[in-house]
């Protein structure tokens, strides 16, 4: 970043210093792009230095203080005057004088709390960067850097099967039962469908993951609903005592860890919802909300393999004879 002032101007830098072998991480733009940023995790030293080149070697530039300050801030949409900031750490790299030459400034932020997870929602932006800023009398020069933050989450100790009988009275009885109810992003949902009932005839039946973004408090709550995926599970008439398997993988879509009440400012949740359609293009859905969270980088085993391993577990605990009250299925309509 340049500023033209009286005949002089400063190209202001920002350098990590474990720039070369530190990691990168894709993560997706307002306008829906996706850039790569430095990766970092809660606790980490950011550290680097603030380079300053001046244009005009043989003029110097003023100045009232430089500094370098570390930002974790949330920004509503609704409300982009305001941004929420959370974690504000500073470091005066200068005190007010003049430059001569270009010259460079170490900075380390020791430590830094990184509560949250870097995300860009359709009502929401919660990110992390590093401002740099030479204050001068008529204008500031200020460079910024954004970093991405990924939380990570160990094996939830309890983790139950998600088993429910749903249905329509004198007309459809299903089970269904899901083998978790926490998933990794990388992770594989294995799952099972058993008709108890079928009296009205379904040519269609699919799962869907939403994601539902919920933003503000109070009488200024907004929620956006994101069908992030369609996994059809059959395509034609089922029949009584007929089972049928479903498996997902998750690697392939753009999914985030449930966030709960980040800072009392938003919230993402998913959801599996079960949607069978009939003949006369009826819906009716059943949703389900699942936890997802982000793990740890760890030797790596196939798709096909988690898969697999996670269908032997699944069906050697499966109970599908377990007599439970039935929970009613929603239509179109919202009537149950």
């Amino acid at each position: 970043m340049s500023f033209f002032g009286f005949g002089q101007s400063v190209e202001v830098e920002i350098l990590l210093n474990d720039a070369e072998s530190r990691k990168r991480a894709e993560h997706k733009t307002e306008d829906g792009k996706k850039e790569k940023y430095f990766l970092f995790y809660d606790g980490e030293t950011v550290s680097g230095k603030v380079s300053l080149s001046l244009k005009n070697p043989n003029k110097r530039l003023e100045h009232q203080g430089i500094k370098i300050e570390f930002i974790g801030q949330i920004e509503l949409y609704y409300d982009r005057g305001n941004h929420h900031e959370f974690v504000s750490l500073v470091k005066d790299l200068a005190r007010p004088g003049e430059i001569t030459q270009s010259q460079a400034f170490d900075f380390e932020f020791t430590h830094v709390e990184k509560p949250y997870e870097s995300y860009t929602g359709q009502n929401v932006k919660l990110r992390y960067f590093l401002r740099a800023t030479i204050s001068r009398r008529l204008n500031d020069v200020v460079k910024e850097m954004d970093i991405v933050v990924h939380t990570l989450s160990t094996y939830p100790e309890l983790n139950s099967s998600i088993k429910m009988e749903v249905g329509i009275e004198d007309c459809l009885h299903i089970e269904f039962e899901y083998n978790k109810s926490k998933y990794h992003l990388k992770d594989v949902i294995v799952g099972k469908i058993y008709f108890l009932l079928v009296r009205i005839k379904i040519k269609h039946m699919e799962i869907d993951i939403i994601k539902r973004e919920t933003t503000g408090t109070g009488p200024n709550v907004y929620h956006e609903n994101d069908t992030i995926a369609k996994y059809e599970i059959m395509d034609g008439a089922p029949v009584r005592g007929e089972s049928i398997p479903i498996r997902l993988f998750l690697a392939g879509y753009e999914l985030t860890p449930t966030m709960r009440d980040i800072n009392k400012k938003f919230s993402v949740r998913y959801y599996l919802n079960l949607v069978l359609i009939d003949e006369e293009e009826r819906r009716y859905f059943k949703q389900q909300e699942v936890v997802l969270w982000r793990k740890g980088d760890i030797v790596r085993k196939s798709a096909s393999h988690q898969a697999a391993v996670a269908s032997q577990r699944f069906e050697g605990t499966a109970s599908l004879g377990e007599v439970r009250t039935p929970n009613p299925l929603s239509d179109n309509n919202g009537r149950q």
